[in-house]
This record gives structure tokens, sequence and C-alpha cells, in this order.
């Protein structure tokens, strides 16, 4: 599991006119199931992705197709987790493959 950590390096005014095309890169890998949950970060200075995906390289690219990332909105950093343990509801998070 990884957690995909964004910094907005632009003024949000900027960031906002490329959310559509964010949201549009979001909904495809949740649909593949690569993207599980996002969240966006109070002050809105940035965000995080909790993903699936095989290794960080994978991460890495597809981040590279992120309007955020690819447009220098954003700085990326990407962490990778082994869960332990989840709360009812969620179990299938600690599962690789579900």
């Amino acid at each position: 599991m990884f957690l995909l950590r964004a910094t907005y390096n632009r003024p949000i005014e900027e960031v906002d006119q490329l959310l559509e095309g964010h949201k549009a890169w979001i909904m495809k890998n949740f649909d593949e199931g690569r993207i599980l949950l996002t969240a966006r970060q109070v002050p809105l200075v940035g965000g995080i992705i909790l993903a699936r995906g095989e290794s960080v390289e994978e991460m890495w690219a597809m981040l590279e197709e992120d309007p955020f990332k690819t447009s220098g909105m954003a700085d990326y950093e990407v962490l990778e987790y082994a869960p332990v343990r989840a709360a009812e509801g969620v179990e299938g998070l600690l599962e690789p493959d579900a």
C-alpha cells in the first residue's frame, strides 16, 4: 500500500484550473483499483492519495499522468506501507489482492 502526498507549489487558484483533469485521473485509477482514497489537506495546501500497487516505480508511473504533477503545480512524495490492522469495514485493505 502506498501513501502519495502532494504539496502544491502554486496558489490554489492556479491549481484549481487543473482540478477537472486531476479528478478524471483519480477516477480512472479508482476504477482500475489503484486509488483507494483521496483527501484534501486542511488548510488546502496539498492532499493525500491512498493507493495500491506492486512497486514504488508503478506509483511514480501512475503519477506521471496526473495533471497536477505534469504541470508542475504539485510535488509528490511516495511512501510505501505494509498494513497490519484495519477497522471493521476496511479489512480488505489488509489483503494485497483485495
